[in-house]
């Protein structure tokens, strides 16, 4: 046979073969379910100024921070949640932040701190649905402490943002 002949059949063979090879079926891959965002499970279809004297999550009025930090823990983020409900909610509510710091570092420093602090639950609030006109933000820094000792423990206890409800 003819060089060109017998290439051609090669050529075909193959396509051939390739043609009649099973193919893998390629299935996707599934996509984890995400939990749909829904209000406070405990919480009513709406709030009324009685929740928060009444309602677990709303009667949780303090945010507490790490050494040095600004970052919302992740076991608060429900809080904010019911809060920004709240603020959805009630129109005419208004809060005020009241960020504080510890006894460690200067007094400008921890002002600075503690209105960091104050703004980051702030934006926590309207992240989840609460409005910029119902949040005012104040700092004390480390002006009024909650517990007078010296240790971590108390340390801890003065790092926060208390959320202090102005009109219900």
């Amino acid at each position: 046979m003819n060089k060109t002949v017998r290439v051609a059949l090669v050529a075909l063979l193959c396509v051939g073969a390739a043609a009649c090879s099973k193919k893998q079926e390629v299935k996707p891959q599934p996509q984890p379910e995400q939990a749909p965002v829904t209000a406070p499970a405990s919480g009513p279809t709406k709030y009324t100024p009685a929740d928060l004297d009444t309602d677990a999550c709303l009667r949780q009025r303090v945010v507490y921070f790490d050494f040095d930090k600004d970052e919302i823990k992740p076991e608060f983020q429900q809080i904010m949640a019911c809060h920004a409900k709240y603020l959805q909610d009630r129109p005419m509510a208004q809060i005020r932040l009241e960020g504080n710091a510890d006894e460690r570092g200067t007094r400008e420093y921890n002002l600075g701190l503690g209105e960091r602090r104050g703004n980051a639950v702030s934006s926590a609030l309207q992240s989840n649905g609460g409005s910029a006109s119902q949040i005012n933000v104040i700092s004390y820094g480390k002006e009024k402490p909650v517990c007078r000792e010296h240790n971590e423990d108390c340390w801890s206890k003065n790092r926060r943002v208390e959320i202090v409800y102005t009109a219900k």
